[in-house]
């Protein structure tokens, strides 16, 4: 029996996102690809980069999709904001970001760059328009990569994450919506409490919810917020 809110996989689950490993020199990254399910010729998509959390590390490209299946496979969704969604997975015992938040971006870290770089040439892709959201483990890796590369992304959503505050500045002009639970018992609501105040700080304007009487898990409601997807989409990054 599986337990309420927890997602049972198979083999080849969910085939709406496709299967396939990135090869960047000796390094592989596992990775799950959604389509825009009407794509229209001649028209570039935003992409979404979503990275998971430390228990959805692995090399089964399987486990990397709990719990966001149905905010990206939603019928509305799918139809109202059209996208390209690329879901990594990291390795196990690997972090999205180094432990020390150093100059020199770590792996997985690089290769998911790599890898949008690399589906930036081969699909249609607005590159205006990369949006990058995480969970746990993976809200850290969004705060990273964010202030390590501010001028590849429109937007950011991180969730229950933790970062330097030392280097938030970086990403002071890129729009951001972060979430956690006040009563995180993993990733204290302080962690993303003090990176909203470092941004507001540094001059940027970033989004913040905090949900009442809630654990780790802030990342249920924070995909079932209603205004995410619009919130999102309505973001470009500006031409220089």
């Amino acid at each position: 029996m599986v337990s309420a809110g927890v997602k049972a996989f198979s083999q080849n689950s969910y085939p709406e996102f496709v299967k396939q490993i990135f090869i960047s020199g000796n390094d592989t990254l596992p990775y799950r690809l959604l389509q825009p399910e009407k794509a229209k010729s001649g028209k570039k998509y935003p992409l979404i980069i979503f990275l998971h959390g430390a228990g959805e590390r692995g090399r089964d490209n399987e486990a990397n999709l709990k719990y966001i299946t149905d905010l990206f496979l939603n019928p509305y969704n799918r139809k109202k904001f059209p996208a390209f969604v690329l879901v990594p997975q990291c390795p196990p015992q690997k972090w999205w970001a180094p432990q020390n938040w150093s100059d020199k971006p770590a792996s997985p870290a690089d290769l998911v760059i790599r890898l949008a770089d690399d589906l930036v040439k081969s699909y249609p892709i607005d590159v205006s328009r990369i949006y990058l959201m995480g969970l746990s483990m993976g809200g850290n890796g969004t705060w990273y990569l964010l202030t390590r590369y501010p001028d590849r992304f429109a937007a950011g959503v991180p969730i229950c994450g933790w970062g330097n505050r030392e280097l938030i500045p970086a990403m002071k002009d890129i729009p951001v919506w972060a979430f956690h639970g006040d009563k995180d018992p993993v990733v204290p609501a302080e962690k993303s409490r003090e990176l909203i105040s470092a941004l507001q700080n540094a001059g940027g304007h970033p989004r913040y919810t905090e949900y009442k009487d809630t654990g780790h898990d802030s990342w249920t409601p924070a995909l079932n917020e209603p205004e995410l997807l619009k919130w999102l989409f309505s973001f470009k990054r500006p031409r220089k």
